[in-house]
């Protein structure tokens, strides 16, 4: 099996209570390395159909935001991962200080950061004619602000080795009717560039990826069939796609690697 060096780094990855998310990959991924993970959540609640949740959908999707990283901690049980679990809401900065005092009395560090946390809005309001105050500001509470947060406590603790591997979207440029969705991951990768070259002198790198349509269980059979027509390669990226990308730029390999966004998409939105 390849080996990324990883062994005994720790990674700290946000938004990791969903079992099909790119969070929960990406752990599961970084604990077949040997590393060790603090994982960051926080419920999302929206109404959902338990009823529908056995299949892919919108309420498959939303009954794991709402959850509390249960189902994840079972898998890391079973891989014998050394893990810790955190509820915090990362929008807030002394909730994010106090995720890294938790990680820190824990591990005594933070190597590895994964800005995957993210909102939307789910109401249809994140257009031009129908936005509103309380998308916009909600929105760039955690994909920004909580964002830049997580990497100003990574750097302020910095050691002797460093990665920040942010997660945008391969859309976000043009991203016609969810515009502050969009104009949000836009902003974080604006954000990865302009981080890589003041933290380079630390031997730092900071790197985005950009997921295509990626089934996190969020996509129901009908639109499946919609939305493999416009990737490509032919088939939905899979969660599994995203955390071997992280996983490689978190490693030495990719030690010359910064302030790159790279497009997991499979040649969706080039």
């Amino acid at each position: 099996m390849l080996s990324y060096g990883l062994a005994n780094r720790v990674v700290l990855i946000t938004g990791a209570n969903n079992p099909q998310g790119i969070g929960a990959a990406t752990a599961y991924a970084f604990a077949n390395e040997g590393a060790k993970l603090v994982l960051v959540y926080k419920r999302i609640c929206r109404p959902f159909d338990k009823d529908k949740t056995n299949e892919n959908g919108a309420d498959r999707y939303y009954a794991a935001n709402a959850g509390n990283a249960e189902a994840v901690e079972s898998k890391l049980k079973e891989m014998g991962a050394d893990y810790l679990i955190v509820e915090g809401d990362i929008s807030d900065e002394e909730a994010v200080k106090e995720i890294y005092s938790t990680a820190l009395e824990r591990y005594g560090k933070v190597d590895i950061l994964v800005n995957n946390a993210a909102v939307d809005d789910e109401n249809g309001f994140d257009t031009i004619e129908k936005i509103n105050r309380q998308v916009i500001d909600d929105t760039f509470a955690v994909n920004v602000r909580g964002s830049i947060l997580m990497m100003q406590e990574l750097i302020k603790h910095r050691g002797d080795y460093g990665r920040i591997i942010n997660i945008s979207t391969d859309a976000s440029q043009v991203f016609a009717g969810q515009i502050t969705y969009g104009a949000s991951k836009a902003t974080l990768e604006a954000l990865t560039r302009s981080v890589a070259l003041e933290v380079a002198k630390y031997g730092i790198t900071v790197n985005c990826v950009a997921p295509g349509p990626t089934q996190t269980g969020w996509i129901d059979a009908d639109f499946e069939k919609t939305v493999v027509s416009m990737i490509p390669m032919g088939r939905l990226i899979q969660p599994e796609d995203i955390a071997d990308t992280i996983v490689f730029l978190a490693s030495e390999r990719a030690r010359m690697l910064t302030g790159q966004v790279i497009k997991v998409s499979g040649g969706h939105a080039l």
